[in-house]
Protein backbone atom coordinates (compact mmCIF):
# COMPACT_ATOMS: atom_id res chain seq x y z
CA UNK A 1 0.00 0.00 0.00
CA UNK A 2 1.28 3.42 -0.59
CA UNK A 3 2.11 6.41 1.72
CA UNK A 4 -0.46 8.24 0.53
CA UNK A 5 -3.02 5.66 0.43
CA UNK A 6 -1.84 4.66 4.18
CA UNK A 7 -2.11 7.92 5.51
CA UNK A 8 -5.88 8.32 3.82
CA UNK A 9 -6.81 5.28 5.75
CA UNK A 10 -5.10 7.05 8.82
CA UNK A 11 -6.90 10.70 8.41
CA UNK A 12 -10.41 8.71 7.72
CA UNK A 13 -9.88 6.62 10.82
CA UNK A 14 -9.43 9.54 13.17
CA UNK A 15 -12.32 11.33 11.80
CA UNK A 16 -14.51 8.29 12.46
CA UNK A 17 -13.03 7.21 15.83
CA UNK A 18 -13.54 10.73 17.11
CA UNK A 19 -17.15 11.08 15.11
CA UNK A 20 -15.87 14.20 13.52
CA UNK A 21 -17.77 15.48 10.19
CA UNK A 22 -15.64 17.10 7.22
CA UNK A 23 -18.49 19.58 6.82
CA UNK A 24 -18.37 20.71 10.94
CA UNK A 25 -14.49 21.80 11.35
CA UNK A 26 -13.69 24.87 10.43
CA UNK A 27 -10.14 25.71 9.31
CA UNK A 28 -7.63 27.68 11.06
CA UNK A 29 -6.16 29.79 8.09
CA UNK A 30 -8.15 29.61 5.04
CA UNK A 31 -10.96 31.67 4.44
CA UNK A 32 -14.59 31.14 3.49
CA UNK A 33 -14.50 31.36 0.01
CA UNK A 34 -14.27 28.45 -2.82
CA UNK A 35 -10.40 28.67 -3.90
CA UNK A 36 -10.69 28.01 -7.98
CA UNK A 37 -8.57 28.48 -11.04
CA UNK A 38 -7.29 32.02 -11.85
CA UNK A 39 -7.30 32.56 -7.58
CA UNK A 40 -4.61 34.03 -5.73
CA UNK A 41 -3.12 35.80 -2.17
CA UNK A 42 -2.92 34.03 0.72
CA UNK A 43 -5.47 30.84 0.31
CA UNK A 44 -3.56 30.24 -2.51
CA UNK A 45 -0.25 30.15 -0.73
CA UNK A 46 -1.80 28.31 1.82
CA UNK A 47 -2.95 25.57 -0.62
CA UNK A 48 -0.16 25.33 -2.52
CA UNK A 49 2.19 24.70 1.08
CA UNK A 50 -0.20 21.93 1.89
CA UNK A 51 -0.57 20.13 -1.29
CA UNK A 52 3.58 20.21 -1.49
CA UNK A 53 3.86 18.81 2.03
CA UNK A 54 1.96 15.71 1.43
CA UNK A 55 3.82 15.61 -2.15
CA UNK A 56 1.22 16.37 -4.34
CA UNK A 57 2.38 19.50 -5.71
CA UNK A 58 6.14 20.29 -6.99
CA UNK A 59 5.67 23.70 -8.07
CA UNK A 60 6.60 26.87 -7.27
CA UNK A 61 4.59 28.33 -4.19
CA UNK A 62 3.70 31.72 -5.59
CA UNK A 63 -0.15 32.45 -4.74
CA UNK A 64 -1.08 32.09 -8.09
CA UNK A 65 -3.93 29.27 -8.57
CA UNK A 66 -2.90 27.84 -11.92
CA UNK A 67 -3.02 24.63 -14.34
CA UNK A 68 -0.27 22.98 -11.89
CA UNK A 69 -2.12 23.71 -8.72
CA UNK A 70 -5.44 22.51 -10.31
CA UNK A 71 -4.13 19.31 -11.31
CA UNK A 72 -2.53 18.70 -7.71
CA UNK A 73 -5.99 19.41 -6.12
CA UNK A 74 -7.92 16.84 -8.30
CA UNK A 75 -5.26 14.27 -7.72
CA UNK A 76 -5.22 14.97 -3.93
CA UNK A 77 -8.94 15.10 -3.99
CA UNK A 78 -9.33 11.77 -6.35
CA UNK A 79 -6.60 10.03 -3.87
CA UNK A 80 -8.84 11.31 -0.75
CA UNK A 81 -12.09 9.85 -2.31
CA UNK A 82 -13.81 13.68 -2.23
CA UNK A 83 -15.98 14.72 -5.16
CA UNK A 84 -12.70 15.30 -8.01
CA UNK A 85 -13.77 19.05 -9.36
CA UNK A 86 -10.93 20.78 -8.45
CA UNK A 87 -12.99 23.61 -6.48
CA UNK A 88 -11.14 23.91 -2.87
CA UNK A 89 -14.28 24.08 -1.11
CA UNK A 90 -15.29 23.61 2.70
CA UNK A 91 -14.62 19.57 2.20
CA UNK A 92 -11.63 20.04 0.35
CA UNK A 93 -9.64 22.38 3.12
CA UNK A 94 -10.59 20.00 6.17
CA UNK A 95 -8.97 16.72 4.81
CA UNK A 96 -5.75 19.02 3.24
CA UNK A 97 -5.81 20.37 6.95
CA UNK A 98 -6.11 17.22 8.60
CA UNK A 99 -3.58 15.90 6.44
CA UNK A 100 -1.03 18.35 6.45
CA UNK A 101 0.74 21.05 8.09
CA UNK A 102 1.36 24.33 7.10
CA UNK A 103 3.87 26.89 9.10
CA UNK A 104 2.50 30.71 7.14
CA UNK A 105 5.64 32.81 8.93
CA UNK A 106 8.10 29.81 7.54
CA UNK A 107 6.36 30.07 4.34
CA UNK A 108 6.02 33.56 3.44
CA UNK A 109 9.62 34.43 5.17
CA UNK A 110 11.07 31.91 1.54
CA UNK A 111 8.88 33.40 -0.38
CA UNK A 112 9.82 36.98 0.59
CA UNK A 113 13.42 36.09 0.26
CA UNK A 114 12.99 34.73 -3.24
CA UNK A 115 13.49 31.38 -2.23
CA UNK A 116 12.28 27.98 -4.47
CA UNK A 117 11.54 25.28 -2.61
CA UNK A 118 9.81 21.95 -3.30
CA UNK A 119 10.06 20.04 -0.54
CA UNK A 120 7.96 21.94 2.23
CA UNK A 121 8.69 22.26 5.35
CA UNK A 122 11.44 19.56 5.23
CA UNK A 123 9.00 16.61 3.99
CA UNK A 124 10.02 13.94 1.54
CA UNK A 125 8.00 12.94 -1.14
CA UNK A 126 4.94 9.86 -0.48
CA UNK A 127 7.82 7.45 -1.74
CA UNK A 128 10.89 7.80 0.71
CA UNK A 129 14.50 8.17 -1.43
CA UNK A 130 15.22 4.70 -0.76
CA UNK A 131 12.10 2.96 -1.72
CA UNK A 132 12.38 5.43 -5.03
CA UNK A 133 16.11 3.52 -5.03
CA UNK A 134 14.44 -0.02 -5.09
CA UNK A 135 11.31 0.57 -7.26
CA UNK A 136 13.56 1.92 -9.62
CA UNK A 137 16.12 -0.90 -9.60
CA UNK A 138 12.96 -3.95 -9.95
CA UNK A 139 11.90 -1.38 -12.75
CA UNK A 140 15.41 -1.61 -14.21
CA UNK A 141 15.33 -5.23 -14.18
CA UNK A 142 11.99 -6.34 -15.14
CA UNK A 143 11.33 -3.24 -17.45
CA UNK A 144 14.99 -4.12 -19.72
CA UNK A 145 14.40 -7.70 -19.42
CA UNK A 146 10.68 -7.65 -20.59
CA UNK A 147 11.19 -4.65 -23.05
CA UNK A 148 14.01 -6.63 -24.54
CA UNK A 149 11.94 -9.54 -25.28
CA UNK A 150 9.67 -7.26 -27.81
CA UNK A 151 12.05 -4.99 -29.14
CA UNK A 152 15.67 -5.30 -28.09
CA UNK A 153 18.33 -3.94 -25.89
CA UNK A 154 17.04 0.40 -25.11
CA UNK A 155 18.71 2.74 -26.81
CA UNK A 156 20.20 3.84 -24.14
CA UNK A 157 20.88 2.42 -20.37
CA UNK A 158 18.62 2.92 -17.52
CA UNK A 159 19.70 4.79 -14.71
CA UNK A 160 19.33 3.92 -11.16
CA UNK A 161 18.21 7.26 -9.77
CA UNK A 162 14.76 9.13 -11.01
CA UNK A 163 16.09 12.59 -12.55
CA UNK A 164 15.52 15.56 -10.64
CA UNK A 165 12.34 18.06 -11.62
CA UNK A 166 10.29 14.68 -11.52
CA UNK A 167 8.22 14.47 -8.18
CA UNK A 168 5.91 11.44 -7.34
CA UNK A 169 2.99 13.74 -8.23
CA UNK A 170 4.48 13.39 -11.70
CA UNK A 171 5.07 9.35 -11.42
CA UNK A 172 1.85 9.24 -10.39
CA UNK A 173 0.36 10.64 -13.43
CA UNK A 174 2.35 9.55 -15.89
CA UNK A 175 1.35 6.02 -14.34
CA UNK A 176 -2.04 6.49 -14.31
CA UNK A 177 -1.97 7.84 -18.12
CA UNK A 178 0.22 4.34 -19.11
CA UNK A 179 -2.18 2.23 -17.46
CA UNK A 180 -5.49 3.65 -18.70
CA UNK A 181 -4.04 4.05 -22.23
CA UNK A 182 -1.69 0.65 -22.43
CA UNK A 183 -3.14 -1.45 -20.25
CA UNK A 184 -2.73 -5.19 -21.84
CA UNK A 185 -0.01 -4.07 -24.23
CA UNK A 186 3.42 -5.17 -24.19
CA UNK A 187 5.82 -3.29 -22.02
CA UNK A 188 7.74 -1.73 -24.18
CA UNK A 189 4.64 -0.38 -25.68
CA UNK A 190 4.16 0.91 -22.17
CA UNK A 191 7.21 2.68 -22.37
CA UNK A 192 6.68 4.40 -25.60
CA UNK A 193 3.60 5.52 -23.74
CA UNK A 194 5.35 7.50 -21.35
CA UNK A 195 8.04 8.51 -23.38
CA UNK A 196 5.51 10.20 -25.71
CA UNK A 197 4.41 12.16 -22.55
CA UNK A 198 7.68 13.08 -22.29
CA UNK A 199 8.55 13.87 -25.62
CA UNK A 200 5.79 16.72 -25.78
CA UNK A 201 6.75 18.46 -22.76
CA UNK A 202 10.14 19.02 -24.35
CA UNK A 203 8.50 19.90 -27.39
CA UNK A 204 7.73 23.89 -27.59
CA UNK A 205 4.43 23.00 -29.15
CA UNK A 206 3.10 21.30 -25.98
CA UNK A 207 2.47 22.58 -22.48
CA UNK A 208 5.53 22.15 -20.67
CA UNK A 209 4.62 19.76 -17.79
CA UNK A 210 3.13 16.42 -17.26
CA UNK A 211 -0.18 17.46 -15.72
CA UNK A 212 -0.70 19.80 -18.81
CA UNK A 213 0.57 17.21 -21.36
CA UNK A 214 -1.88 15.02 -19.65
CA UNK A 215 -5.09 17.60 -19.40
CA UNK A 216 -4.57 19.47 -22.34
CA UNK A 217 -8.21 19.27 -23.74
CA UNK A 218 -8.60 16.27 -26.19
CA UNK A 219 -5.28 14.80 -25.98
CA UNK A 220 -6.05 11.21 -24.66
CA UNK A 221 -9.15 9.85 -24.94
CA UNK A 222 -8.69 7.94 -21.09
CA UNK A 223 -8.78 11.32 -20.11
CA UNK A 224 -11.88 12.25 -21.49
CA UNK A 225 -13.96 9.26 -20.45
CA UNK A 226 -13.13 8.51 -17.15
CA UNK A 227 -10.59 6.26 -17.24
CA UNK A 228 -7.63 7.66 -16.42
CA UNK A 229 -8.42 7.54 -12.28
CA UNK A 230 -8.28 4.48 -12.63
CA UNK A 231 -5.32 3.05 -10.23
CA UNK A 232 -1.92 2.01 -12.16
CA UNK A 233 -0.98 -1.41 -11.47
CA UNK A 234 3.13 -1.91 -10.73
CA UNK A 235 4.15 -2.74 -14.58
CA UNK A 236 2.82 0.53 -15.40
CA UNK A 237 4.95 2.37 -12.56
CA UNK A 238 7.89 0.41 -13.77
CA UNK A 239 7.42 1.69 -17.70
CA UNK A 240 7.18 5.38 -16.36
CA UNK A 241 10.89 5.00 -14.19
CA UNK A 242 12.32 3.55 -17.41
CA UNK A 243 10.83 6.35 -19.36
CA UNK A 244 12.05 8.47 -16.58
CA UNK A 245 15.47 7.18 -17.12
CA UNK A 246 15.93 7.95 -21.23
CA UNK A 247 14.32 4.83 -22.81
CA UNK A 248 12.53 5.72 -25.61
CA UNK A 249 11.23 3.23 -27.88
CA UNK A 250 8.62 5.15 -29.40
CA UNK A 251 12.00 6.59 -31.13
CA UNK A 252 11.08 10.32 -30.60
CA UNK A 253 7.41 10.08 -31.12
CA UNK A 254 4.46 12.87 -29.87
CA UNK A 255 1.92 11.40 -31.42
CA UNK A 256 0.65 7.39 -31.09
CA UNK A 257 -2.94 5.88 -32.28
CA UNK A 258 -5.03 2.82 -32.63
CA UNK A 259 -5.10 2.05 -36.61
CA UNK A 260 -7.67 -0.15 -35.75
CA UNK A 261 -10.11 2.56 -34.35
CA UNK A 262 -8.79 5.63 -35.62
CA UNK A 263 -11.32 7.39 -37.06
CA UNK A 264 -9.13 11.02 -38.13
CA UNK A 265 -7.78 11.53 -41.39
CA UNK A 266 -5.20 14.13 -39.92
CA UNK A 267 -3.60 11.23 -37.53
CA UNK A 268 -3.18 9.21 -40.43
CA UNK A 269 -1.00 11.97 -42.48
CA UNK A 270 1.58 12.33 -39.81
CA UNK A 271 4.76 10.52 -40.20
CA UNK A 272 4.97 7.27 -39.06
CA UNK A 273 7.85 6.08 -37.08
CA UNK A 274 7.21 2.46 -35.91
CA UNK A 275 4.21 0.15 -34.29
CA UNK A 276 4.29 -1.66 -31.02
CA UNK A 277 1.26 -3.82 -30.08
CA UNK A 278 -1.67 -2.18 -31.41
CA UNK A 279 0.21 1.56 -31.33
CA UNK A 280 1.48 3.32 -34.42
CA UNK A 281 3.89 6.11 -33.37
CA UNK A 282 4.25 9.02 -35.51
CA UNK A 283 5.76 12.79 -36.01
Amino acid sequence: MSKLKLLRLLVLAVILLFGISTTDVSTNAFTEQVIQQGATGDDVIELQSRLQYIGFYNGKIDGVFGWGTYWAVRNFQNEFGLEVDGLVGQKTKDMLTRASEYDEGWVKEQIRQGREFTHYGGQKRPWSEAQQSQGQNQGQGQGQGQGQAQEGTPEEPTATNVPKGYSQNDIQLLSQAVYSEARGEPYVGQVAIAAVILNRVDDSTFPDSISGVIFEPLAFTAVADGQFYMEPNSQAKEAVIDALNGWDPSGGATYYFNPDTATSDWIWSRPQIKRIGKHVFCK
